[in-house]
């Protein structure tokens, strides 16, 4: 996981990988340490890498954290950032006491990232992957951002790049004991990482998948 801290390196990185993992349920809740403890069991397609990572201390009194990359052999094809958040009194705007914040990024060839259609494209591939596994969420919102760079000087020989950003946010329904499903919720998150990464859809059969054909090569670790 090495090339994903790099490249999430905008402060919610950490030296120490495991601290994550010991703060994150200290004096929590309940509900909140079996939510921590699915996403922990969670069972994954091999193709992506995750680790738990430091959450961000100031959006709500418990926190925790995982970034990912998927990974084809030694090059990542897209990464991303998954923070589980936890408010016991609840939050008005969550309309919920648990809240899933994410960031999911990706290299695009220039042409791809000029359809106008792109962001509303992208933007269904969130909401799809959570509506494909039957999860009930509510008071979703966010952005998808499109990014180019053009190198001149000393660069000049590197050809454009594009990106796509997604950071969105959504409040999980909670079931039995206050406790939202978080371990579908991550395996969602890992089918859009997944797909915008053009992998194919982990279930044979699945025809509503629609990945980037024209997406840029994988980028090196």
């Amino acid at each position: 996981m090495a090339a994903a801290e790099g490249r999430l390196s905008n402060g919610a990185g950490t030296n120490d990988p495991n601290e994550g993992e010991r703060d994150a349920t200290e004096g929590a809740p309940l509900p909140f340490r079996a939510a921590v403890d699915a996403l922990r069991a969670a069972r994954l397609r091999p193709q992506i890498e995750i680790d738990p990572t430091k959450a961000p201390r100031r959006l709500a009194p418990f926190a925790y954290a995982l970034e990912a990359a998927v990974v084809d052999g030694d090059e990542d094809l897209a990464d991303g950032r998954l923070i589980l958040l936890h408010d016991p009194a609840g939050h008005d705007a969550w309309q919920g006491s648990f809240r899933l914040v994410t960031l999911v990024r990706a290299e695009l060839e220039p042409e791809m990232a000029s359809d106008p259609l792109l962001p509303e494209v992208c933007w269904s591939w969130l909401t799809g992957a959570l509506q494909a596994r039957g999860l009930s969420y509510g008071e979703p919102s966010g952005t998808v951002t499109r990014a180019g760079s053009h190198y001149f000087g000393g660069l000049s020989e590197r050809p454009p790049a594009s990106q796509i950003e997604i950071r969105a946010s959504w409040t999980p329904r909670e079931g039995l004991g206050g406790v939202p499903d978080t371990a579908s919720h991550l395996a969602s998150w890992c089918d859009l990482l997944a797909q915008i990464a053009g992998l194919p859809p982990a279930a044979p059969g699945d025809a509503s998948v629609v990945t980037l054909p024209q997406r840029r090569g994988p980028q090196s670790r």
